[in-house]
């Protein structure tokens, strides 16, 4: 429902704050993560997570948008809520916790507290394959557009097609094809050959 909230930063510790906007006080529980990247000006930025619950709504507050989507691939996992998400993004960082998972590091995702081996484990099947595909850089941080073959690389992942496949593709089309192309037509011409 909400994407992020901006305003007056009321009050912060380290484990959620409050951030007036549209003179509204959102209560925002964040991670240690997050705690540390808040600036110590009055504005405030998070990307937020809604979570709905019969007898509660709680907010998740992000530092950025990479953080936020470790965050719901985490809780995707069975097993694996909104308070323990939150824990691992506060044990470890993003980046780290991406890596641990592709590179089936079980020691050091069970050094998490509240995650067992058979969470690890869990976490790892259903979570690598998942974070190879779509490439770890992808999630650090918000997609850059800086070139037309970026944009399109990022439309290929997006449908679902390994990174590696889709750059191979779109090399291919610029072996081709001559002159400038636009960022649909080079979809296209990838697609083609996918």
């Amino acid at each position: 429902m909400f994407a992020y909230i901006d305003g007056k930063l009321v009050f912060k510790c380290a484990a959620y704050v409050i951030i007036e906007a549209g003179g509204v006080g959102y209560h925002i529980n964040i991670s240690i993560h997050t705690y540390a990247k808040l600036p110590e000006t009055e504005n405030c930025k998070l990307y937020v997570w809604q979570h709905i619950k019969e007898d509660a709504h709680t907010l998740y507050g992000f530092a950025d948008e990479g953080e936020r989507r470790v965050f719901l691939h985490l809780i995707s996992v069975s097993g694996i809520g909104p308070g323990t998400g939150r824990m691992i993004l506060s044990s470890i960082t993003p980046d780290e916790i991406q890596i641990a998972i592709v590179k089936g590091d079980v020691p050091l995702i069970q050094k998490i507290k509240g995650i067992g081996p058979k969470t690890a484990q869990r976490m790892i099947l259903e979570l690598q394959d998942k974070l190879k595909k779509e490439g770890i850089e992808t999630l650090s941080s918000l997609p850059q557009y800086n070139t037309i073959k970026n944009e399109a690389l990022s439309a290929l992942v997006m449908l679902g097609f390994a990174k590696n496949v889709a750059e191979k593709a779109l090399d291919n089309v610029y072996k081709r094809e001559t002159g400038d192309l636009s960022v649909e037509q080079l979809i296209k011409f990838a697609l083609k050959s996918l």
